[in-house]
């Protein structure tokens, strides 16, 4: 995929390169008034007004969006309010219905992200209709299958599109909602480098007052935006009512975010950033080798268990390991989960060579 920024939509949206693009509105469109106060509210304030006409709700009996009249009071704020709008699609039916009601861009839920023939139905329905679409990732973290829906919809003929981090689902309980799992999105940035990478830290959080610091940590990874759930009144809102904030609140949310510079502008800043650069290369060097021998001992005692008819996995041994190792990295000054996940990694690859040998491999 290519992408070309200096045609793309959502770049003269935001009016160069150096603002993040805002997007902002009510999780859900609840009645034609509140769509047109909120979107007075934020009027001068947000570059694309959004809000749900249709809700993908995980149980029937909440809240699953008004529907298709929704759509009409998207279209008084774009004409009335001379405000850019944006809703979710799921069918080719919704893509229709939005498009004859000039909605100015679409977007891809998570939970659509993750099935394929939904995403194709979409691409199948916008092929000859160059509208701008966002593309969610998918609700379980895949990468592979959040850039197989955004090439489906760019092989249907959309040039401009971009991708919205909204965190994914995990198992175990953390401060997030959806877990932020940066390293995904970081990835698809690192290889579709002109691809708008807008961040949604209302999903992510789960909570109104983590959507700061998430998008804080979103612009400081090189993000091109935010798009962040706001609701005149947060506590009565019909969907998501926890993670929404008041126009009010998002104006102070957008006056504290702080836009890093890309690259270093001071030559002696530049060649300092070098020689720190050269040193980490260097430690770098060193825990490859240090894996390597590691390693060379992990492939010493998988001999020893085949030549002793031993099992690969000895629990109690990973069990010491497990927890030394943190106990070592906070010792060290690291941060022992951080040390945790990466053992975790280690020990995969440990019984992966053990095992190797056992079955003769």
């Amino acid at each position: 995929m290519k992408f070309n920024p200096t045609q793309s939509f959502f770049t003269e949206l935001r009016g160069g390169q150096g603002l993040p693009l805002v997007i902002a509105g009510p999780c859900s469109a609840e009645s034609e008034e509140q769509v047109l106060q909120t979107g007075r509210a934020l009027q001068q304030h947000i570059h694309l007004f959004r809000a749900g006409i249709w809700k993908p709700r995980t149980r029937p009996g909440s809240f699953e969006g008004v529907g298709t009249q929704g759509l009409a009071w998207l279209n008084r704020v774009k004409h009335e309010l001379g405000m850019k709008v944006a809703t979710e699609v799921a069918t080719a039916r919704h893509v229709e219905e939005a498009l004859r009601q000039e909605i100015d861009v679409l977007w891809i839920g998570a939970r659509t992200t993750v099935n394929p023939f939904a995403v194709q139905e979409i691409a199948d329905a916008l092929r000859g209709v160059n509208v701008p679409v966002m593309v969610k990732n998918p609700v379980n973290p895949d990468l592979a299958l959040w850039i197989g829906a955004i090439e489906r919809i760019y092989h249907a003929g959309v040039t401009d599109l971009a991708a919205i981090h909204r965190g994914f689902s995990a198992y175990q309980e953390t401060k997030y909602r959806n877990m932020p799992v940066w390293q995904i999105p970081i990835e698809l940035k690192a290889r579709y480098q002109n691809l708008p990478l807008i961040v949604d830290p209302s999903h992510i959080g789960g909570k109104r007052e983590l959507i700061l610091p998430v998008s804080q940590k979103a612009l400081d990874l090189g993000y091109d935006g935010v798009m962040i759930e706001t609701h005149l009144n947060p506590e009565k809102a019909l969907s998501d009512a926890e993670q929404q904030v008041t126009p009010g609140a998002l104006k102070a949310i957008l006056a504290k975010l702080q836009v890093r510079k890309t690259t270093y502008d001071d030559a002696e800043l530049v060649n300092r950033a070098e020689e720190l650069r050269l040193q980490i290369d260097a430690a770098d060097h060193d825990i490859i080798a240090a894996l390597a021998r590691r390693m060379a001992l992990v492939e010493q005692i998988g001999a020893y268990k085949k030549q002793n008819n031993v099992q690969v996995l000895q629990l109690e041994r990973w069990k010491e390991i497990f927890r030394s190792r943190g106990e070592w990295a906070e010792d060290a000054g690291l941060n022992p989960g951080f040390i945790e996940e990466l053992y975790q990694l280690i020990h995969v690859e440990s019984i992966r060579k053990q095992t190797r040998i056992l079955d003769g491999v």
